[in-house]
């Protein structure tokens, strides 16, 4: 398994990846669920109400930022993961219980949600930076590729299968089938070969070190400038599930099966963008900027399609584009982190991926109740279109990016700094690429 598919030589990354498969089907079965009992159960098509649920489940990302990161650098990331899986398993459960019993209510969806993402906001850097324990450093940027290609994949299988099930047997038993899920990747935990794990230094507990993390990203300009990008796009671009939902409700007049099919009909986008940062032997700064840019231009044709179908290839432009830009976050974060460092840093990144969705999501979800669903895919486009400025100025500043028309091609050139765990310069290479006129490409 050369390649693409190379770091599942490794037992311990095989293992994993076969129990986090299964749960992530799971876990995107429970969204569409939620979003579908929110919506369409206990509300009227309330986009508002579907956003304060986002914002309670990723809010805390935000919140408790400087302790999730603690916890990543300074505890065994296995067993707080065996801890952390175990509890979102225990909420899915409580959570179908209620819906299939009659007595859910929206304010207890709000509760679970926050619950859960309290969880989450430990589970997150100590998930992603366990990554470099099962693989070690030489394939992590692969492995962190694979994590994605299995998440999005799961993303074309769950909602489909979620869309099913909630027209036949309701969001309830969907709950229960995420909460089942989480005893493969408990499993998996269990059978990992702790002996062949390439273990991490240990952060020193020192005073300070709960916000050492922001003053390491402040003084990186690199990482300063992808942390500004990635707070413009998930602040008002990774906001599918309102997009999605109400594109399909308001706009489209479907019911909770094209709103699944939709959802997996973007997972294709994602799966082959995992796929083929997977085949990539490192990430660069460019791509990162295409990435946001594609993002913007997909939200764009997105929010201009006359119906459902056309409306899903926009979805695939979307995925591909989103999961490029993403994917590249974070293995230029992490691998450009000290290692000591590197669950603080990790979850400073997912605080903006993740925890900004909540500033984003009531404004989102309020500008399409108000104005109507283009107008808040209208928003993610310009958040693309915003990130990739910010990339260009960043390259410009700081790389010295060229460009300049030869021979019918648009050309770049910039100063690349080999990705290093200190970000210093050991002699400069030089990254250059070549874009057909009218084409967007590294």
């Amino acid at each position: 398994m050369k390649g693409t598919f190379r770091s599942l030589n490794g037992f311990n990354y095989r293992v994993w990846a076969c129990g986090a498969l299964i749960s992530n089907v799971g876990t995107w079965m429970q969204r569409i669920a939620q979003g579908w009992l929110v919506l369409t159960q206990l509300t009227h098509n309330n986009a508002a109400a579907m956003g304060l649920v986002m914002a309670l489940q990723f809010g805390p990302h935000l919140l408790l930022l400087p302790l999730t990161g603690f916890a990543a650098d300074h505890l065994d990331r296995r067993r707080l993961l065996l801890g952390t899986q175990a509890a979102m398993g225990a909420l899915a459960f409580g959570l179908g219980l209620l819906t299939i019993s009659g007595l859910i209510q929206l304010w207890q969806v709000y509760v679970f949600a926050f619950l859960l993402g309290c969880v989450t906001a430990f589970d997150s850097p100590a998930r992603q930076t366990f990554v470099g324990e099962l693989v070690g450093e030489a394939d992590l940027a692969n492995a962190v590729a694979l994590n994605s290609t299995s998440f999005n994949a799961a993303r074309m299988i769950g909602p489909a299968i979620a869309g099913t099930l909630i027209a036949s047997v309701g969001s309830g038993w969907v709950f229960l089938i995420n909460a089942a899920s989480f005893v493969a990747v408990l499993g998996s935990l269990a059978l990992l070969r702790t002996d062949e794990l390439h273990t991490q230094a240990r952060a020193f507990r020192t005073r300070g070190s709960l916000v050492e993390g922001f003053r390491y990203v402040w003084h990186r300009p690199d990482l300063t400038a992808i942390a500004v990008m990635l707070f413009l796009i998930g602040t008002f671009g990774l906001n599918f599930q309102i997009f999605i939902s109400t594109m399909s409700v308001d706009v489209f007049h479907g019911g909770a099966s094209q709103y699944g099919v939709l959802t997996s009909i973007m997972a294709i986008g994602t799966v082959a963008g995992a796929l083929l940062a997977a085949g990539r032997e490192k990430p660069r700064f460019m791509l990162l900027v295409v990435g946001a840019a594609i993002f913007g231009l997909g939200c764009t044709l997105a929010a201009l399609a006359p119906g459902a179908w056309l409306f899903g290839l926009a979805l695939v432009i979307i995925g591909v584009s989103a999961l490029t830009f993403s994917n590249s976050t974070n293995s230029l974060m992490q691998l450009g982190t000290e290692p000591v460092m590197r669950g603080r840093v990790m979850a400073i990144r997912l605080a903006i991926a993740l925890g900004c969705t909540p500033l984003g999501a009531p404004i989102v979800g309020w500008v399409a109740d108000r104005f109507g669903p283009r107008w808040a895919l209208g928003l993610g486009a310009a958040s693309g279109f915003a990130a990739a400025i910010v990339g260009i100025r960043y390259l410009r500043t700081h790389r010295h990016l060229r460009l300049r028309i030869g021979a019918g091609r648009l050309r770049f050139s910039a100063d690349d700094d080999p990705v290093s765990p200190v970000g210093s310069s050991h002699g400069k290479a030089v990254a250059s690429g070549s874009l057909q006129a009218g084409q967007i490409g590294e």
